[in-house]
């Protein structure tokens, strides 16, 4: 008996130290929580993290880009009325609006049972498990993914093409991709040209790849701002947030800032408000 003893409370030990090394369990999820989560590893083990504050962008807010805010919010608005609606890839100059625009649409129409689900782009071979989790659920969700682009050796494209074109299985309906990138075809052109220069088959060994863009239903292709649209924005939030800055001292500092920043942008133009504000002591409330 003694040593039947002995034996159970070695292997209780045993079985203890294993569980300490398992990942831990799956967190519930609690789709009350927020309105946009993240995904998350732990231990190698995916799960939803919810995101209880978010930017309070509104489509108002956007200014300048129009057409493309127009076209994402009618898909958008089609996909929440349980409408057909396209994947959508903004591409173009980095601060221009793109993932702004997206949270400006899921702001829009949270109350309607829009939700975001933000996934890293080293993550989407996670797809899968991200859409056997929601496609079942009644929220319509936008899987996000931030600056999207690949490397020659990167081989996640072929998760999310499988997810873009649904499978066997068919795209679940509650699901759309939205995806930002700085590139049209989501490779860098050398390397597009290195693998035409090196592959046996050169049109098919960069056609799987560039094509991925094709995938997307809706391109809207974001530019960066000319002169006189830099200094609306600039003007537009220093009346906003009443900073007092005589126009023309204003227009010759923006274009000091934007010479050093080498650009044009909504994000170059909220840089240098926050630099005004911060050097006049006022707080952007």
């Amino acid at each position: 008996m003694d040593k039947l003893e002995k034996f159970l409370t070695r292997a209780e030990a045993v079985l203890v130290r294993l569980e300490a090394m398992l990942p831990p369990a799956e967190p519930e999820i609690d789709w009350s929580a927020a309105v946009a989560f993240r995904w998350r590893k732990r231990q190698g083990r995916g799960y939803l993290q919810p995101v209880p504050a978010i930017s309070s962008i509104t489509l108002g807010d956007l200014q300048n880009i129009d057409r493309q805010k127009g076209l994402i919010e009618q898909n958008t608005l089609q996909f929440v009325r349980k409408q057909p609606a396209n994947n959508v890839l903004l591409t173009g100059a980095r601060g221009t609006g793109k993932s702004s625009l997206i949270k400006a649409c899921l702001n829009a129409y949270a109350k309607d049972g829009l939700r975001l689900i933000e996934v890293d782009k080293d993550d989407l071979h996670d797809l899968g498990d991200i859409v056997d989790l929601i496609a079942q659920r009644p929220e319509r969700f936008v899987v996000f993914c931030d600056d999207l682009s690949f490397d020659g050796q990167d081989a996640a494209y072929k998760s999310l093409k499988a997810v873009l074109e649904g499978g066997i299985e068919g795209r679940p309906d509650n699901v759309v991709f939205y995806a930002t990138s700085n590139r049209r075809h989501l490779m860098p052109r050398d390397m597009i040209e290195n693998e035409r220069s090196t592959a046996i088959n050169p049109s098919e060994a960069v056609e799987e790849k560039v094509s991925l863009s094709d995938r997307f239903g809706l391109w809207l292709g974001f530019h960066n701002a000319d002169q006189d649209t830099f200094f609306a924005m600039i003007e537009g939030y220093a009346t906003y947030y009443k900073l007092g800055v005589p126009v023309e001292s204003l227009r010759k500092q923006a274009v000091e800032w934007s010479v050093t920043r080498g650009a044009r942008s909504g994000r170059v133009a909220w840089q240098f408000i926050q630099e005004v504000a911060g050097q006049l002591g006022k707080k952007l409330e």
